[in-house]
């Protein structure tokens, strides 16, 4: 049991001036606690929460969609992180791929299949296949080199799925790229 504590000493200490001390309001009751923390989950102004809520999805969307085409690590998809895929980037966009001229070339050749004289449409697509030949060794190529300069930097371990990353970097036509090239051609990574 405990002792009771003896009648002369104050349960509140008074200051010099004998007001007491302490918060100087009474404790709240769990009813005002409850009424002060109720909010509405949904609010009241339902048009001007989905007015709210669309332009700050909207802000976000804008800074990561500028994050992505700068080439900011937190911004990218999990297929773009890394320090190997900026490798890759930076080694792709330094050099001049075949594959960057395939959709205007394709186009070309589509223009000229219209053309009502058949030998034209068959050396357009003669030329239109001998260019995609031409593309897949390029990329090909890439792919290799790419993969062994990554080994000697990064380790054996370090090094896997680059060279279809590589492969399908090349095809793109540089201002299409995603994330945007980050070097200028013939600036090759150390």
């Amino acid at each position: 049991m405990a002792k009771p504590a003896p009648e002369s000493q104050p349960a509140v200490e008074a200051d010099e001036q004998g007001t007491t001390t302490g918060k100087g309001r009474p404790t709240p009751t769990r009813k005002e606690r409850e009424a002060a923390n109720l909010r509405p989950l949904v609010s009241n102004d339902r048009k001007a929460a989905n007015r709210e809520a669309r332009a700050k999805y909207n802000e976000a969307r804008d800074r990561a969609r500028v994050g992505m085409a700068n080439g900011e690590e937190r911004y990218l998809p999990q297929r773009d992180k890394g320090p190997q895929r900026r490798y890759v980037r930076d080694y792709v966009d330094a050099r001049f791929s075949i594959g960057e001229l395939m959709i205007p070339v394709m186009l070309l050749v589509i223009v000229l299949t219209v053309i009502p004289d058949p030998m034209i449409a068959i050396v357009s697509m003669a030329v239109l296949w001998g260019f995609f030949l031409l593309a897949v060794l390029d990329c090909v190529i890439a792919g290799l080199v790419v993969t062994k300069r990554l080994k000697a930097k990064f380790g054996e371990d370090k090094v896997e799925k680059v060279r279809w990353y590589t492969a399908m970097r090349c095809l793109q036509m540089r201002p299409m790229r995603l994330p945007k090239p980050q070097v200028k051609r013939g600036q090759y990574p150390a």
